[in-house]
């Protein structure tokens, strides 16, 4: 039995080559599969949030923020696709939802991560946010 987490949990869905190799026709099955997996777990109030996202980007990084690297980041194995925010109370109720993903047989990578109630940095508490609810 995995601990309890009040604030809920993260999937990341990692990396964009999980549809190399499927045929126009797999791919839309595949994206159908997911987006049927997701309206579901939104009727069940099991994920409140959820979203695909685009490929390019920028990342801010150095001391000061200035330095900007413009994306597409394609080739990048650690780029972040999308995520749903679970709300659920273990670890292992995050990873059963994990383990049903539609991309996961195609090479699909799901991180699951408890969202912390406190920043690590500061110690200080996360407001509640209310999320409205996601219409897919």
């Amino acid at each position: 039995m995995s601990a309890k987490n009040d604030n809920g949990y993260m999937l990341l869905f990692r990396g964009n080559a999980w549809q190399k190799g499927l045929s126009p026709e797999e791919m839309q099955k595949v994206a159908n599969d997911w987006m049927g997996w997701f309206k579901g777990l939104i009727e069940k109030g099991t994920a409140v949030a959820g979203s695909p996202l685009e490929p390019e980007g920028k990342i801010i990084a150095g001391k000061s923020g200035r330095i900007v690297s413009d994306g597409p980041f394609a080739e990048s194995k650690e780029a972040i696709g999308g995520y749903f925010l679970l709300k659920v109370k273990t670890m292992d109720e995050a990873l059963a939802i994990a383990r049903q993903c539609p991309g996961l047989p195609h090479g699909a990578v799901v991180e699951v991560r408890p969202v912390a109630e406190a920043c690590p940095i500061s110690g200080a508490v996360v407001p509640d946010v209310e999320i409205a609810t996601a219409t897919a």
